[in-house]
């Protein structure tokens, strides 16, 4: 995985790379891991249309970026992005 100033490229299990745009990072003192969501680059951000938004767990390297990006394990670990996604998007909208 490649990381750039806002964007992550990642490798499927068929070898395929996509661009992907970074929403946010945040870390979880709960699970002592590192998290990062992020959508297809490209992807319309005019409201019109649905934006899958995936999410990983990671551990940064030495370059400060994302590292190995992991599977979410847990429900506990989906119930806790997803609450941290909601307040994210909840702030966004009051700008």
């Amino acid at each position: 995985m490649e990381n750039g100033e806002n964007y992550i490229t990642v490798v499927d299990e068929e070898g395929n790379e996509e661009l992907f745009e970074v929403l946010f990072t945040f870390d979880s003192e709960e699970f002592n891991k590192s998290y990062v969501l992020y959508y297809p680059a490209g992807a319309d951000n005019d409201g019109e249309e649905e934006i899958e938004i995936h999410a990983s767990s990671y551990i940064p390297n030495e370059d400060g970026d994302h590292g190995n990006m992991q599977p979410i394990e847990t429900d506990e670990e989906w119930d806790m992005i997803e609450e941290m996604l909601n307040t994210f998007l909840a702030e966004e909208d009051e700008e």
